[in-house]
C-alpha cells in the first residue's frame, strides 16, 4: 500500500510544463513589454498635449442655414429679461 501511495506523490508531483529555470524568459520579457507601454503612453500623452495647445481658445458658433432662413435668432434678446 505504501508503494502505490508513493508511486501516486511521484506522477502528481512531476513538472510536466518543462525546465523552468533554463527557460526563464518570462520574467525579462514581461518587463520589455511594460517599458514599451510606458513609453507609448508618454509619447500620445505628449502628442495629445501639443495638439490642445494648437486648438483655438474658442471656437466660432456655427449657425445652420435653415435658421437664418426663418428669420429666428438663437441669441437671447435684451427684451427677454
Amino acid at each position: 500500500m505504501r508503494r502505490c501511495a508513493r508511486r501516486v506523490d511521484l506522477v502528481f508531483a512531476q513538472n510536466n510544463f518543462g525546465d523552468t529555470a533554463s527557460d526563464g524568459l518570462a520574467g525579462p520579457m514581461g518587463l520589455l513589454i511594460i517599458v514599451l507601454l510606458a513609453i507609448a503612453t508618454v509619447l500620445l500623452i505628449r502628442n495629445m498635449n501639443s495638439r490642445l495647445r494648437r486648438l483655438p481658445e474658442r471656437f466660432p458658433h456655427e449657425s445652420d442655414g435653415s435658421d437664418a432662413s426663418s428669420g429666428e435668432t438663437t441669441e437671447p434678446s435684451d427684451d427677454a429679461k
